[in-house]
């Protein structure tokens, strides 16, 4: 079967408002699983606002007033247990690690979850450099790690922040 041309674009628009959210553009969810010995937990979303992603989590089962490393990974695999399977940052500029808000980084640097009193964190940040939209710096199909110590923004490529204590696979949704 041939599409015309105009068609064809009309199925791309409606494909693309079945991504879409009224007032924001593509979205992508993951929930976060413990990881072999780690009760943390908890979810995530990612929302296309212009040339932004909104990113908002909220993350339980954490040491109580703690900061912890927060990435999205190369990989959407948790299947190894231990977070490892979904390999290292995600980096498709080949740039440095660094804090989220330094303009040359690794497209999976997130800002630091920090804890309350309870072990809870929230986040809450535009950011840019990564997309929900399909292409190279596209986070649908990447892997979303909570580390188990602080980030330090300058040991490469990791940031030195520990033990990986939940994984999810980033999907659209």
């Amino acid at each position: 079967m041939i599409l015309r041309p105009s068609v064809a674009a009309g199925v791309l628009i409606l494909v693309a408002g079945c991504q879409s959210l009224p007032g924001g553009g593509p979205r992508a969810v993951a929930d976060l699983e413990s990881t072999k010995a780690s009760t943390v937990r908890g979810t995530a979303s990612f929302t296309q606002v212009g040339d932004k992603v909104r990113v908002s989590a909220q993350v339980s089962g954490l040491k109580p007033n703690g900061e912890y490393g927060f990435h999205i990974h190369e990989a959407g695999d948790c299947s190894s247990g231990d977070g490892m399977s979904a390999k290292g940052h995600f980096n498709p500029l080949a740039k440095p690690h660094a804090h989220a808000g330094t303009a040359e980084r690794h497209a999976g640097d997130l800002p630091s979850l920090k804890s309350d009193a309870a072990g809870n964190a929230s986040l809450n940040a535009d950011l840019d450099v990564i997309t929900v939209s399909p292409g190279a710096a596209s986070v649908v199909g990447r892997g979303l790690i909570v580390h188990a110590q602080p980030d330090d923004f300058k040991t490469q490529p990791t940031g030195n922040a520990g033990a990986r204590s939940a994984c999810a696979v980033i999907r659209a949704g």
